[in-house]
């Protein structure tokens, strides 16, 4: 076993890819990323809807070269290891919905499981009621796959199937350097104020983004996943990477002074509690009953994985769906020296509400059931299954 095959499975690999995020999401910041936004994947895939024209909150558009980078970086070292593997045809139709949903939560708790990390590395005390509600729609989850939860296997594909999402993300990286205006006052949009405005440059960006995917590949890197092994398994192996994120963080949000520990208004969060518990709920459910976190789905997507690429288009619908129906947290404010507190909306929390409703009953609903030949061959003393029996 080489050196770079013996990383991708040593511990040593997955804590060097979280210190290296961990690192290089607060240097991001410094370069001029949102505060407490380093990386934010559902954040992140939020501005490109905007960008794209999905949605019109003018301070949320902007094509962010990090989540190009992302794929583009899982591809080339999937291809570099031979394991560019076009499949699909696992319930593309639920994962979009679930990507969709996980959005609607993400935004609702206002980041992903990554950003939560980073919001704590940077004294934000809400992401620990977010990585709560992470571990407790994980835990979820779990439950449900311990009573026989399955997607299906997906399948080999064309290799049309397995470069699409890559492709798509050239396109994008094209649109982002390129800016064209194909109408007065239309797409490409871009923020002049707010998070979306706020960026580091395009080359820094994707630099960062193509070592992260590259790493993440060969790493396996996923933050749900981490929750998921350690409650079905007790494994803390991807955990390791997780922690190492979280130390990386502090120490380079406290080097370069990006620190402020409390509850209240914080960068590009609130302080509703419930509602942050809520939220990311719903978004670890959908996670776990999706199989990745939204940077893993991005990675696999890289490979060629196409059920991953619905996940992640999924996702982006949720982000315009959110904010062209107002389901999406709005931050703490101090207005007039006094705090406002943020939250979410009625119509949020009726819509995490629905989320939660659907995943729950696609959890249930999505469990395999013995067929009845099956359970005859049982009941004889045999164990032989067919084809057909196991879906395969």
């Amino acid at each position: 076993m080489s050196k770079l095959d013996s990383f991708s499975v040593a511990r040593w690999g997955i804590v060097a890819t979280g210190g290296a995020i961990g690192v290089l999401a607060p240097l991001l910041q410094r370069w001029g990323n949102p505060p407490n936004m380093g990386i934010c994947v559902a954040c992140f895939e939020r501005d490109i809807a905007g960008a794209l024209g999905l949605h019109r909150a003018a301070a949320v558009q902007y094509l962010r070269p990090e989540i190009m980078g992302f794929v583009l970086g899982a591809m080339i070292a999937a291809l570099i290891y031979s394991e560019f593997k076009p499949r699909a045809g696992s319930a593309p139709i639920i994962r979009f919905f679930l990507g969709m949903f996980a959005m609607v939560g993400a935004l609702a708790f206002l980041g992903c499981p990554w950003r939560a990390l980073l919001r704590l590395a940077g004294g934000d005390l809400n992401a620990l009621l977010g990585l709560a509600g992470l571990a407790l729609g994980v835990g979820i989850g779990v439950q449900f796959l311990k009573a026989g939860y399955s997607l299906g296997r997906n399948h080999a594909a064309p290799a049309a199937v397995g470069w699409i999402m890559p492709a798509t993300m050239v396109g994008l990286l094209v649109l982002a350097i390129a800016r064209p205006v194909f109408t007065e006052g239309g797409a490409i949009y871009a923020s002049t104020s707010g998070p979306g405005s706020m960026h580091a440059p395009l080359l820094i960006s994707l630099g960062v983004g193509l070592l992260i995917g590259f790493l993440a590949q060969r790493t396996r890197f996923c933050t749900m996943g981490a929750i998921r092994d350690v409650i079905l398994m007790g494994d803390t192996h991807l955990l390791s990477g997780v922690g190492a994120l979280v130390v990386a963080a502090i120490i380079t949000n406290l080097a370069l002074g990006q620190v402020k520990v409390g509850f209240a208004a914080q960068p590009v969060a609130h302080s509703a509690y419930l509602w942050n518990v809520a939220g990311m709920t719903l978004a670890g459910l959908a996670f776990a009953l999706a199989g990745g976190c939204p940077g893993r789905q991005l990675f696999l997507s890289g490979e060629g994985d196409g059920d991953a690429a619905i996940f992640v288009l999924g996702m982006i619908s949720g982000a315009a769906f959110a904010h062209n129906f107002g389901l999406a947290g709005q931050p703490d404010a101090i207005v007039d020296g006094s705090l406002k507190v943020g939250g979410i909306s009625p119509a949020g929390m009726w819509a995490i509400g629905l989320g939660l409703l659907v995943c729950l009953a696609l959890g249930f609903a999505m469990r395999e059931r013995m067929p009845a030949v099956r359970r005859v061959a049982t009941t004889a003393g045999t164990s032989a299954v067919t084809s057909a029996d196991s879906g395969e």
